[in-house]
């Protein structure tokens, strides 16, 4: 018994670093950057709560992108975003019915949308599988995001004093009077998408992504209106990268 512990302990002291090396990933040095835009569909998570249908705005930066390694099959990378991007909500200003709500006099639904628009810097881990040079790959990532208040507008036909030919379904109405309060955003986003790389050309990408910020746009203590205003984004975007620096590898496909 202890002659077969022996060889036991031998084999394993041999053949370790065998197992280990096959276990490491091939490496790489990969490095692309481009450009991407696309479609944000935003609200903010009021608490109390706020009726609101998505507000649809536009996003567009530039992408970096550092593939470090591919484990077993799957391609590991970083990718690191700057955009410009336009957020905000839009309220269902309804009666109790669930209907619109109007003027006397006047045949134009009421309504109120609030735009802001944020510098977001997203750094993802990502996990791509198939073809890194050419063809197709699928992928997933996920990460933290930030974002920089930049400025914000206000599109309605609310007039102050002048009541609806009927009440409204929701009494919370201190968000349409209040500016951003707090200038810097977080949270987590993530998403996958698929990607088509063409050699000499470059890479194309379509993904769907979501974000959930943690951080809120108003003060949110026990002498604060509201007690939750974060963010919830839908975002679909195109991204097209072209590589700086390719690893030296012909197995590489």
């Amino acid at each position: 018994m202890r002659k077969m512990k022996r060889r036991l302990l031998f084999y394993l002291f041999v053949f370790l670093p065998f197992i280990a090396k096959a276990q490491v990933g091939e490496y790489r040095t990969d490095f692309a950057v481009g450009v991407n835009g696309g479609y944000i569909l935003s609200k903010v998570g009021f608490t109390p709560d706020v009726p609101q249908s998505m507000l649809g705005g536009m996003t567009a930066g530039v992408t970096f992108r550092y593939t470090c390694e591919k484990y077993f099959k799957s391609i590991c990378a970083i990718v690191a975003e700057v955009n410009i991007a336009q957020v905000g909500w839009k309220e269902k200003i309804q009666g109790m019915d669930n209907q619109p709500l109007y003027y006397e006099g006047s045949d134009v639904a009421l309504h109120y949308e609030r735009k802001m628009t944020y510098l977001q810097i997203p750094i993802l881990a990502r996990l791509g599988w198939g073809r890194e040079r050419k063809g197709l790959q699928g992928f997933f990532q996920v990460g933290p995001q930030i974002g920089i208040f930049l400025g914000e507008s206000t599109n309605t036909n609310l007039v102050d004093g002048q009541s609806p030919t009927e009440e409204r379904s929701s009494n919370i109405v201190k968000q349409e009077s209040m500016p951003v309060e707090k200038k810097f955003e977080y949270g987590i986003t993530g998403g996958a998408g698929i990607e088509f790389s063409v050699p000499k050309v470059g890479h194309f990408l379509l993904e769907g992504r979501y974000y959930y910020g943690l951080g809120n746009i108003y003060g949110n203590t026990k002498s604060d209106y509201f007690g939750k205003s974060n963010f919830g984004q839908i975002v679909i975007k195109a991204t097209y990268l072209f590589d700086l620096i390719k690893t030296k590898n012909d197995k590489i496909k």
